[in-house]
């Protein structure tokens, strides 16, 4: 009997792997999904413990802002105490400030100088980045360092009572000579993308400005060797002497393609829907960063008018309605400016030096007290009648390069900055044989 018995047992332990609940064909290498004791058809196992649900994956924490690198901004109308500082001696100055202002910065030539409609507008008045350096190196050689428009001059009372502008007395390190760097336009139009400009400005990962763009091949390029700003910003890092008092530019922004690349204006020509305006505040939202770095680090903002209007028209209602639009758009953006540089360089009411007309009372009551126009040297003029300075600007660029070589000695030598490789042939003054 134990022997049947035995017998029974192992029969029935030979044919159990062979059994499977549903009655179908049984699979000799189970999928790996299906690893462990399988479920009742209505459920789960009642002999079985149910396996607990895994833990999901952390989310990995946010790579942390970093901090932003300490930036100091210094007042150059106050002598340093005890007359050094960092070990320089410092002296006071009263000459000439120096002046020069820059359009955007061409960064892939091929696509500037193509033989298109806009070609030789471009190599009139835009230098390239590889032009643009050359030109810091030599005027940091040449003993300038940068200082704010903003310093040159101020607002005081005069023995009248009435408001005027006077000189400052800069204390600079010495034997050094300063200079005004501001750049016009950086609004980063449409017809600039198509040309081999940067796109627009944006924050890196290190927090620092840099600028997106596409190149000629379509790939996305983030980068700060491709745009004045950020290419000035790190020549300072490299250069601090430089700019001793922390001062970089002052950038002159129009207002009708919005600004720094971001689209932050409204159109008049199209039916304005409120999806248009949803853009509109979203693109507003996303420069606001960009202005505060550029501020924190020594840039500065000047009206260029919104519409790069011709301000010598003498169509006062054009000028009041751009001048609010203006506030209104930008102004609103990058805060309050006494600075005002003339669109083409054109002087309101025919002249401002030696009037005052309609116009330019008007601007100057809505806060503007620098108004900075273009010419052959940094001329500058504190005007009598009302509390203004007008200055005129030099403006390195190609017709200056290659027209005006002997001008320009004291800050470069036109024969080694211009790349006549990439530039149109279009010839060189008869100074370049001086």
């Amino acid at each position: 009997m134990k022997k049947t018995i035995a017998l029974l047992l192992a029969l029935t332990l030979l044919l159990a792997p062979a059994c499977t609940s549903g009655g179908g064909d049984t699979q000799a290498n189970p999928p790996a999904q299906a690893e462990g004791p399988a479920p009742a058809p209505g459920g789960t196992d009642p002999e079985q413990e149910p396996e607990p649900a895994p833990e999901p994956e952390p989310e990995p924490e946010p790579e942390p802002t970093p901090e932003p690198a300490a930036y100091e901004i210094l007042d150059p109308t106050v002598m340093p105490e005890g007359g050094a500082r960092d070990g320089v001696p410092y002296a006071a100055y009263d000459g000439i400030v120096e002046h020069l202002f820059f359009h955007p910065v061409i960064a892939y030539p091929e696509l500037a100088f193509d033989g298109d409609a806009q070609a030789n507008g471009l190599d009139d008045f835009m230098v390239t980045v590889d032009e643009f350096n050359k030109i810091l190196d030599n005027v940091y050689e040449k003993g300038y360092v940068l200082v704010d428009i903003a310093d040159v001059w101020s607002e005081t009372t005069g023995e009248d009572g009435q408001p005027q502008m006077v000189r400052n007395t800069l204390y600079l390190p010495e034997g050094k000579k300063p200079l005004i760097f501001s750049y016009d336009d950086t609004n980063y139009y449409p017809y600039m993308l198509e040309n081999g400009f940067a796109y627009k400005l944006i924050l890196g990962e290190d927090g620092k400005i840099w600028s997106w763009g596409l190149d000629p091949n379509g790939q996305e390029v983030v980068s700060r060797d491709l745009d004045a700003i950020p290419i000035l910003d790190k020549f300072v890092e490299e250069h601090p002497d430089f700019s001793p008092f922390g001062a970089k530019a002052c950038l002159s922004l129009t207002g009708y393609e919005g600004i720094l690349g971001y689209r932050t204006q409204t159109d008049s020509n199209v039916e304005w829907t409120e999806e248009l305006e949803a853009n509109r505040q979203a693109e507003r939202e996303a420069v606001k960063p960009i202005i505060e770095e550029l501020r924190r680090t020594g840039w500065t903002f000047g009206s260029h008018t919104w519409g790069h209007i011709r301000l010598g028209s003498g169509n006062m209602a054009k000028i009041q309605t751009d001048t609010q639009k203006w506030f209104d758009e930008v102004g609103s953006l990058v805060g309050e400016t006494p600075i005002l540089f003339y669109p083409h360089g054109e002087r309101p009411d025919g002249g401002d030096w030696k009037q005052t007309g309609e116009a330019f009372r008007y601007l100057q009551s809505q806060g503007f007290r620098v108004f900075c126009s273009v010419g052959i040297e940094s001329f500058s003029f504190i005007k009598k009648d009302i509390c203004a300075v007008i200055c005129d600007r030099l403006h390195p660029d190609g017709k200056t390069l290659r027209w005006s070589r002997n001008r320009y000695l004291q800050f470069y030598d036109a024969k080694e900055i211009m790349d006549t490789a990439v530039r149109p042939d279009l010839g060189v003054g008869e100074d370049w044989n001086s």
